[in-house]
């Protein structure tokens, strides 16, 4: 299958902890410092992997669609590797040398949520690049927790099962950065629900998440957005702009208004493909 560049929405912004955040690294062979200790990068400050980010926020939106159809936002995982192939390679048989009906049929077999983050036989539209520290905001700063173990039976510290554990303070920030490709406007839909949970705190990260851990706020702060609309003029202008490093950001009050006509794409993709009634999803 061969792509060819339609649109790119590009949003970047700061991902600041409401509340301490363990994304771990596992346990520490260490002799001295923390039992479980954060995700650093290679000069020893604090990272969030956007694969972090990127699951809770598919994790979420699944959620959503599977209270309205189960089958918008079918688990992947669910098909052994030998099921997946066997689908696959019978789609490739049947569309042979016609990679516009084979991209059909795949689409056709990949539930919504797939069709924006990916599944085994299809590539994701959204990228999250990891999430580093502000440089500048950032001091070493880390915390250390006290964890105990507790015995279900006698509901009291289990004898041994003292831990320590590291965190990244309260009011820490992240640099975030996402770009969508080639998406649809439902599926740009999707994706600005899912910052949207993000922007009002509703999606934590990490682990730690039943002690209050992991609470985040998403702040955006530019909007880039190209759409070619079938136009090689425009692409090249782009191209252009991109080189030159003049693009210039969405207003806040065009990027809002996007926002909205996205949101309201996918709510008429969703009753579309659920068959609900209008009245079942919103205004």
């Amino acid at each position: 299958m061969f792509d060819i560049f339609k649109n790119r929405l590009e949003i970047t912004g700061i991902l600041t902890t409401v509340t301490a955040l363990r994304i771990g690294a596992g346990r520490s062979t260490e002799p001295i410092g923390s039992d479980l200790p954060v995700l650093k990068d290679a000069v020893g400050r604090p990272i969030i992997p956007g694969s972090s980010f990127k699951g809770a926020m598919r994790s979420r939106l699944e959620s959503f669609l599977r209270g309205i159809d189960p089958s918008l936002a079918k688990d992947p995982s669910e098909l052994t590797s030998s099921e997946q192939f066997r689908i696959i390679n019978d789609l490739k048989q049947n569309h042979k040398n016609n990679d516009a009906a084979l991209t059909e049929a795949l689409l056709g077999v990949t539930d919504l949520v797939s069709q924006v983050f990916g599944s085994p036989w299809l590539a994701g539209k959204v990228q999250i690049r990891d999430l580093p520290v502000v440089p500048s905001a950032w001091f070493g700063q880390y915390q250390e927790r006290d964890g105990v173990a507790i015995d279900r039976d006698t509901e009291t510290a289990s004898d041994g099962k003292l831990y320590d554990f590291q965190v990244v303070p309260a009011n820490t920030p992240f640099e975030f950065h996402a770009v969508v490709e080639n998406a649809q406007e439902w599926e740009l839909g999707l994706f600005t629900i899912g910052l949207h949970q993000f922007e009002t705190e509703q999606i934590p990260l990490g682990g730690g998440r039943s002690r209050g851990l992991g609470v985040v706020q998403l702040d955006i702060l530019e909007t880039y957005w190209f759409d070619s609309e079938g136009d090689p003029q425009r692409l090249l202008r782009y191209l252009q702009e991109l080189v030159r490093g003049s693009r210039q950001p969405l207003s806040p009050e065009t990027a809002q208004a996007y926002r909205q006509d996205w949101v309201e794409a996918l709510i008429t993709k969703l009753r579309t493909t659920s068959q609900l009634q209008p009245t079942s999803i919103g205004a």
